[in-house]
């Protein structure tokens, strides 16, 4: 499990077909004044892709991310890639932040700094934290093997303590981050002190009625009518990701508009490019995919989370609450789960509502997010 430096250097011959092939796009016909009820708007994304042919600048952000110390290391098999920053106070917290979809290692860009050097940023160096983000597998630099949550936190926990030599660990993580963190919590208890969530996951339609609060079963109702009308990326992704696979990674229009689709679920104003940033945080964000071609190997994660959920429905029951302390941090623009239902799988010790910020945190409201990190670790840290 030796951990090599990496360097992030995409091919330029991979620069250069990507442009042949925006060039080439074939547009599609629109609804007139559809807007984005049909998914992603086609004036939105003609605009987008003329900054990205003619103005993006892939190698400065590609220099900006290669200032953050970039390591793999291979764990049972599959290369792993990960950042690992070390904290500059007395006595740094080790934490493990884990993305979702479509973004990626990227989403925490902006908090890394601020965890790891409080006091630049107007905080105690007593807060600092070392911060360890990687890219699930199949996506971004780590190796284009699709695995189930369940097994992304088993990788986790020797990451940190095999590979890395943590005996104890903090982990957070949003989206698809936050089932892989619950996961971990759940299975190595013994060396995660405690977690902090931006969001728990959502209604199945399994649960038993009956032991619902009305809070909880308003919210089933809610997570119900969005997955009718927001879902099909799930369901596609959970059912046929090789089929999508095709498409995504051929042609970069495809893969932007599919992304762009999700990012602007629930928005509003068009926050497309404010949940990122700007358009060159979106395209770094797109480009991490295309350049690692894992549009397909990304999908491919919700048909193993599935196939993990359905095989456990057919054994036996397992674990599912955890005794490890967690924190919640709830954006407005996120759906609104009830602090039951988190409570249902969680030892939740630590409950904020945020004033604004949505699904992205991490992006869109890093102050936010990087203070209520501070409150809630400052308890779990020893001399």
């Amino acid at each position: 499990m030796s951990v090599q430096p990496f360097t992030i250097g995409v091919p330029q011959a991979t620069l250069d077909d990507l442009h042949e092939r925006l060039v080439r796009t074939r547009w599609p016909d629109e609804v007139a004044d559809v807007g984005w009820d049909y998914g992603t708007n086609l004036a939105y994304l003609k605009e987008l892709v003329e900054y990205w042919q003619n103005q993006f600048d892939w190698r400065a952000q590609e220099a900006k991310l290669n200032q953050f110390a970039h390591f793999r290391a291979e764990i049972d098999g599959v290369g792993i890639h990960f950042i690992h920053e070390r904290g500059n106070g007395p006595n740094p917290l080790p934490i493990i932040l884990t993305h979702g979809w479509p973004d990626s290692f990227y989403r925490f860009q902006k908090i890394i700094p601020m965890l790891t050097n409080p006091e630049r940023y107007g905080g105690n160096a007593d807060d600092s934290f070392d911060v360890i983000v990687p890219s699930i597998p199949g996506f971004g630099f780590s190796d284009r093997k699709a695995m189930a949550s369940s097994a992304v936190a088993d990788t986790w926990a020797k990451l940190m303590t095999d590979v890395l030599g943590y005996t104890r660990f903090a982990a957070g993580g949003g989206d698809v981050g936050s089932g892989v963190t619950m996961a971990l919590a759940l299975q190595h208890p013994d060396v995660v002190s405690a977690i902090h969530l931006t969001d728990v996951g959502y209604s199945t339609g399994q649960e038993d009625g009956s032991t619902m609060s009305e809070a909880e079963q308003q919210f089933a109702g809610f997570i119900e009518r969005w997955w009718f009308m927001e879902g099909a990326y799930a369901a596609l992704q959970m059912t046929k990701p090789q089929s999508l696979a095709f498409g995504l990674n051929d042609s970069p229009v495809g893969w932007a508009a599919w992304v762009l689709s999700f990012i602007n679920t629930g928005a509003q104003d068009n926050l497309v490019e404010a949940a990122f940033g700007g358009r060159d945080e979106l395209l770094t964000n797109i480009m991490i995919y295309w350049a690692t071609q894992t549009a397909g190997s990304s999908a491919r994660m919700y048909l193993e989370d599935a196939r993990a959920s359905y095989a456990q429905e057919s054994g036996p029951k397992p674990e599912v609450h955890s005794r490890v302390p967690a924190g919640i941090a709830l954006f407005p623009r996120e759906a609104q789960f009830p602090r039951e239902t988190a409570e249902r799988s969680l030892n939740v010790q630590h409950w904020t509502e945020m004033p604004r910020g949505g699904h992205f945190a991490a992006l869109e409201e890093p102050e936010l997010l990087v203070e209520d990190l501070r409150t809630f670790f400052r308890q779990f840290r020893t001399a």
